[in-house]
């Protein structure tokens, strides 16, 4: 077991902060790293240490493994927190981090390695008899053969990239018609955006639900999973708003899927914490998805209804000590819901934007929390991705948690950038949202730029009916004092100036 002392977060952004905080509340030294567009940032100014690793590219920046392990050395570092995103699921680069003494905190280089390659990952788990979709068990390149597996599965299906993610390299397939040529563009943009054009088939479940379990593990191989995440509302699949616990689960049903996720971490003898990823159809069939070895953006839900901080457990597990709790010593409180407010126009496909942020007031009050990276007057830079805040609430039960999250939406001010709260209050006051019946088809079944539109100008109109009413209301006085000495209203502000 060895002591950190001194933790190099490997990331940027309201990540990087919230991993800061907890280190510090552990009594634990920070060293940020930043590029040149991010010198100014508040993870930089929060941090014991700071160092410039680059220029504004990712690239040119937080994706250079070797000059942020030389930091480690300068700075005599006790571990890397990757966070997630760059170099959080890099298999090179925590080996990298390890051979230089330097503890990685997050799972084995070769846990990474596996769950990072889609079809060795089913391969890890089949022993454990963990429900799979329908498809090929390897990589498949042979369009003719393709062609007569897909007939056995059945249409539609979908190609993936073995060693793909964020929807890059995957197609829907419904016809034989199509087939070829959507098999050569899902090899070409695997190729493109992974530097491996592997891809496999599967059957594609036209309407399912994102279910996700959050495991954690630790280095005398206790595993436990700390329950689920609806994460079905998505756009261009990823994910936009989720929620714990889901809606539809039944406890035998959570305790299925949760065992489940479990035998999944120790098929690759998972340390630390990571997400099992499932797909749940409408007749409550689930299927193994994937598993992101890396703390998940949607994290904070899963710690309020747990109560337990996932950077923490990460950190104490790094250090080689036990899980203080098993599982039947977990439940579930309350339930949270979080909306990643994303500096995108919903009203045009969600296009990201770039700009200064003329007004940024956070909402406040009790069962709210924004993990954020920005204040009033910082600039949203074109070169990383476009999430300005997760937020975050927390109520007694779901109901709760959802007008908090609206008033919450409504409390939020910001101003200069196109964003998402707009969006998120439309999802939230969706009938199908409300009564728990949605799933990952949920923007392309019910959202459009004109429901928007037109929900902004009923707020509109609203604000203005308002402040017609203010306006009369405060003119009311001033006609009276006119006409009638006796209903002058006096001012104690004049009384007090003319002392």
């Amino acid at each position: 077991m060895k002591k950190i002392n001194k933790i190099l977060v490997a990331n940027r952004g309201e990540i990087a902060l919230r991993v800061m905080r907890s280190a510090r509340e552990l009594g634990i030294q920070t060293v940020a790293i930043y590029s040149e567009a991010d010198r100014t940032a508040l993870h930089v100014q929060y941090a014991d240490e700071a160092v410039c690793v680059g220029e504004a590219k990712s690239s040119e920046s937080y994706l250079r493994g070797n000059k942020i392990i030389q930091v480690c050395r300068e700075l005599h570092v006790d571990a890397v927190h990757p966070g997630y995103g760059f170099l959080s699921e890099n298999a090179a680069f925590a080996q990298a981090v390890q051979d230089a003494g330097i503890i990685f905190i997050g799972p084995t280089p070769a846990a990474i390695e596996l769950m990072g390659n889609k079809l060795a990952a089913k391969a890890a788990v089949a022993r454990y008899a963990i429900p799979m979709v329908p498809g090929t068990e390897e990589a498949i390149s042979d369009i003719e053969a393709a062609k007569k597996i897909v007939q056995e599965v059945g249409f539609p299906i979908l190609i993936k990239a073995s060693a793909g993610g964020g929807g890059k390299g995957m197609r829907v397939v419904s016809e034989l018609a199509s087939f070829e040529q959507q098999m050569q563009l899902a090899v070409s943009e695997a190729t493109s955006a992974f530097g491996d054009g592997a891809v496999f088939i599967e059957k594609y479940i036209s309407s399912p639900r994102h279910i996700e379990i959050q495991v954690l593990g630790d280095t005398q191989g206790n595993i436990v999973h700390l329950f689920e995440r609806e994460c079905s509302i998505q756009r261009r699949h990823q994910k936009v708003m989720e929620e714990a616990p889901s809606s539809v689960l039944t406890p035998a049903l959570r305790a299925e899927m949760g065992q489940c996720a479990v035998n999944v971490a120790k098929a690759c003898e998972y340390v630390g914490a990571g997400t099992v990823e499932f797909l749940l159809d409408e007749n409550n069939r689930f299927y193994f998805l994937e598993m992101n070895t890396r703390l998940q953006v949607e994290h904070p839900v899963t710690e309020q209804i747990t109560g337990l901080d996932l950077v923490k457990e990460q950190i104490k597990i790094a250090e080689g000590q036990p899980l203080s709790y098993k599982q039947e010593d977990l439940k579930i409180y309350g339930h949270a819901l979080e909306l990643r407010v994303y500096a995108e126009d919903p009203q045009n496909n969600f296009l990201p934007d770039i700009g200064n942020l003329t007004t940024y007031k956070r909402p406040q009050g009790l069962g709210v929390r924004v993990d954020d990276g920005f204040e009033q007057g910082m600039d949203i830079p074109i070169h990383y991705d476009p999430m300005i805040a997760k937020l975050v609430t927390f109520g007694a039960n779901r109901e709760e948690a959802i007008t908090k999250m609206l008033r919450a939406i409504d409390e939020y001010q910001i101003t200069g950038v196109e964003n998402t709260l707009a969006f998120g209050k439309y999802v939230l006051e969706h009938p199908a949202f409300v009564s728990g019946n949605f799933d990952t088809k949920f923007i392309e079944r019910y959202f459009t730029a004109e429901d928007l539109q037109a929900s902004a100008n009923r707020v509109a109109e609203q604000v203005a009916a308002v402040l017609a009413a203010w306006l009369y209301d405060t003119a009311k006085p001033k006609a009276m004092a006119t006409t009638n000495n006796s209903s002058v209203v006096s001012s104690n502000w004049k009384k007090n100036r003319t002392r």
